[in-house]
């Protein structure tokens, strides 16, 4: 670990950077910096952080996760 220049260290950071390129940068035809300022904060919180399906969560999006999470907790209290 902390070797530079090797991906693997930081895979999960990697990964999002990843996502956020593909998703949200290349589709966008950006003209300023003010525009990516305005557009990606939006595309974290609104669509990488609460509809995007996630592997670690079984493919459900972090909403459809935590519902779940909170029905079943509903259900196991007396």
């Amino acid at each position: 670990m902390g070797r530079r220049g090797n991906p693997y260290d930081n895979a999960k950071a990697e990964s999002f950077m990843k996502t956020l390129k593909i998703e949200a940068v290349y589709p966008m035809d950006f003209h300023t910096f003010d525009d990516v300022a305005k557009h990606l904060p939006h595309f974290i919180d609104d669509v990488y952080n609460k509809r995007r399906l996630h592997s670690a969560l079984a493919y459900l999006s972090t909403q459809q996760f935590e519902d779940q999470h909170a029905s079943l907790r509903d259900e196991s209290d007396p």
